[in-house]
């Protein structure tokens, strides 16, 4: 009986596909021992413990492209460098993941808010909010792409992030993103704020829902202090994309205590 096996018993033993073996072998970094009169490639120890070698610099994160050249003329300096390089990657994926999971846990948060009734309108503490202008708009503008393209440099992570319209009273409409540990052009303060959470089928639908919020604001002989801020989150229509979801605020005066300054320029 033959000392070497067959590529089907290698990738039994070492628990892998025979295609991957084969992978390897087309990119040169694992060879049969020899190939026998009926065509088979068989494998012995040296090639099982170069494939378990193999399988070890995958799974700490090596391509198969910088494997083959370590393995033709590298070094164990060209060995380290290879491990740090793949630590960063990790760490970077570890982040991107943390941060996914994250936004996840948001949409999670805000559809169950959405989700319930009669909640709509509440009277809410906010941290400060940090705003960075995207472009200005007016108010009898409706959005299209040329639009985008025109005033806008880089699209912001539309389906991701809040988009807030900030309406300035003056038919001025400021389209921004929310920034964090930067500095941004607008600066919402900390404070007390009327919140109308709502959906609608259409942009058409918005007018209605403003007037809603201001008549709420008088009936509750609350004073509104500053713009009136959108937030567009778009996010949502990950259960539905039959609405548009959208969280209407502003910041509620209490007899003039809070209301020198307004909202802050930066």
């Amino acid at each position: 009986m033959k000392k070497e096996i067959t590529i089907s018993e290698l990738a039994k033993l070492v628990g892998v596909s025979v295609h991957q073996i084969r992978y390897f072998e087309e990119k040169g970094i694992l060879l049969p021992s020899y190939i026998d009169e009926n065509q088979y490639r068989m494998y012995g120890m040296n090639e099982i413990y170069r494939l378990a070698h193999i399988l070890l610099l995958r799974k700490v994160g090596l391509p198969v492209r910088a494997i083959r050249e370590w393995s033709e003329e590298g070094t164990p300096d060209d060995m380290q460098k290879l491990l740090v390089q793949s630590v960063s990657k990790m760490e970077a994926e570890i982040d991107r993941l943390r941060s996914l999971s994250g936004f996840i846990r948001k949409v999670l948060d805000e559809n169950e808010h959405y989700g319930q009734e009669g909640t709509s309108f509440q009277v809410i503490q906010r941290d400060q909010l940090v705003l960075t202008t995207w472009f200005e708009t007016h108010m009898e503008s409706e959005l299209d792409a040329r639009m985008l393209v025109q005033e806008g440099n880089t699209l912001p992570e539309l389906f991701e992030a809040d988009i807030h319209y900030v309406y300035e009273g003056d038919d001025r409409v400021l389209l921004c993103t929310e920034v964090n540990d930067v500095k941004g052009d607008i600066a919402l303060p900390a404070g007390e704020y009327l919140s109308y959470r709502f959906t609608v089928h259409g942009e058409e639908d918005l007018e209605q829902h403003f007037s809603q919020f201001q008549a709420l604001a008088d009936r509750s002989g609350l004073i509104l202090h500053g713009s009136r801020i959108l937030a567009e989150k778009s996010y949502l229509s990950l259960f539905t994309q039959e609405s548009l979801y959208y969280e209407l605020f502003a910041r509620i005066e209490h007899n003039g205590s809070d209301a020198v300054g307004g909202d802050e320029k930066r």
